[in-house]
Protein backbone atom coordinates (compact mmCIF):
# COMPACT_ATOMS: atom_id res chain seq x y z
CA UNK A 1 0.00 0.00 0.00
CA UNK A 2 1.48 3.30 -1.13
CA UNK A 3 0.47 6.04 1.31
CA UNK A 4 1.76 8.86 -0.88
CA UNK A 5 -1.13 8.59 -3.34
CA UNK A 6 -4.61 9.70 -2.24
CA UNK A 7 -7.48 7.34 -3.00
CA UNK A 8 -11.20 8.07 -2.78
CA UNK A 9 -13.19 6.32 -0.06
CA UNK A 10 -15.37 3.44 -1.26
CA UNK A 11 -18.42 3.16 1.00
CA UNK A 12 -19.24 -0.30 -0.31
CA UNK A 13 -15.95 -2.17 -0.74
CA UNK A 14 -16.22 -5.24 -2.94
CA UNK A 15 -14.13 -7.46 -0.65
CA UNK A 16 -12.95 -7.77 2.93
CA UNK A 17 -9.38 -7.13 1.77
CA UNK A 18 -10.40 -3.84 0.14
CA UNK A 19 -12.20 -2.82 3.34
CA UNK A 20 -9.16 -3.62 5.49
CA UNK A 21 -6.78 -1.73 3.20
CA UNK A 22 -9.10 1.26 3.22
CA UNK A 23 -9.25 1.15 7.02
CA UNK A 24 -5.44 1.03 7.25
CA UNK A 25 -5.15 4.01 4.91
CA UNK A 26 -7.65 5.94 7.04
CA UNK A 27 -5.77 5.13 10.24
CA UNK A 28 -2.43 6.18 8.76
CA UNK A 29 -3.75 9.44 7.30
CA UNK A 30 -5.72 10.64 10.33
CA UNK A 31 -4.03 12.94 12.84
CA UNK A 32 -4.33 11.88 16.48
CA UNK A 33 -6.77 14.18 18.27
CA UNK A 34 -8.81 15.05 15.18
CA UNK A 35 -11.61 12.50 15.75
CA UNK A 36 -13.92 13.95 18.43
CA UNK A 37 -15.23 10.67 19.87
CA UNK A 38 -11.89 8.85 19.79
CA UNK A 39 -8.98 11.24 20.35
CA UNK A 40 -6.46 8.37 20.21
CA UNK A 41 -7.45 7.32 16.67
CA UNK A 42 -4.84 7.94 13.99
CA UNK A 43 -1.16 8.73 13.86
CA UNK A 44 0.81 11.23 15.93
CA UNK A 45 2.52 14.02 14.03
CA UNK A 46 5.28 14.25 16.66
CA UNK A 47 7.58 12.24 14.40
CA UNK A 48 7.62 14.91 11.68
CA UNK A 49 10.32 17.10 13.18
CA UNK A 50 12.64 14.28 14.19
CA UNK A 51 15.79 13.17 12.34
CA UNK A 52 14.78 11.01 9.35
CA UNK A 53 15.94 7.66 10.76
CA UNK A 54 14.26 8.27 14.12
CA UNK A 55 11.11 9.47 12.38
CA UNK A 56 10.92 6.29 10.32
CA UNK A 57 11.31 4.06 13.37
CA UNK A 58 8.70 6.02 15.34
CA UNK A 59 6.30 5.85 12.39
CA UNK A 60 6.77 2.09 12.10
CA UNK A 61 6.11 1.64 15.81
CA UNK A 62 3.03 3.86 15.65
CA UNK A 63 1.63 1.90 12.68
CA UNK A 64 2.07 -1.41 14.50
CA UNK A 65 0.33 -0.07 17.61
CA UNK A 66 -2.52 1.58 15.67
CA UNK A 67 -3.18 -1.53 13.59
CA UNK A 68 -3.22 -3.73 16.69
CA UNK A 69 -5.84 -1.46 18.25
CA UNK A 70 -8.00 -0.36 15.30
CA UNK A 71 -7.54 -2.93 12.54
CA UNK A 72 -6.25 -6.22 13.98
CA UNK A 73 -7.06 -8.04 10.72
CA UNK A 74 -4.04 -6.31 9.15
CA UNK A 75 -0.53 -7.20 10.24
CA UNK A 76 2.41 -5.05 9.20
CA UNK A 77 5.03 -7.14 7.40
CA UNK A 78 7.35 -4.29 6.38
CA UNK A 79 7.58 -0.61 5.56
CA UNK A 80 9.64 0.65 2.66
CA UNK A 81 10.40 4.36 2.69
CA UNK A 82 10.90 5.10 -0.97
CA UNK A 83 12.88 8.26 -1.54
CA UNK A 84 14.75 9.98 -4.28
CA UNK A 85 17.69 12.33 -3.85
CA UNK A 86 15.66 15.53 -4.02
CA UNK A 87 12.94 14.38 -1.60
CA UNK A 88 15.50 13.25 1.00
CA UNK A 89 17.11 16.70 0.93
CA UNK A 90 13.68 18.21 1.59
CA UNK A 91 12.93 15.73 4.39
CA UNK A 92 10.19 13.92 2.45
CA UNK A 93 9.69 10.19 2.72
CA UNK A 94 6.87 8.18 1.19
CA UNK A 95 5.99 5.06 3.19
CA UNK A 96 4.90 1.92 1.38
CA UNK A 97 3.34 -0.66 3.69
CA UNK A 98 3.39 -4.39 3.07
CA UNK A 99 0.54 -5.99 4.98
CA UNK A 100 -0.66 -9.47 5.73
CA UNK A 101 -4.46 -9.60 5.78
CA UNK A 102 -6.21 -12.03 8.10
CA UNK A 103 -9.86 -12.36 7.17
Amino acid sequence: MDLSKPIAINFSPSSVAEEILQNVRTICSTVVGSVPLDRDFGMSMDTLDQPINLSRMLFQSAVIQALAKYEPRAKLVSIDFSTNGESVNQGITMPRLTLEIQE
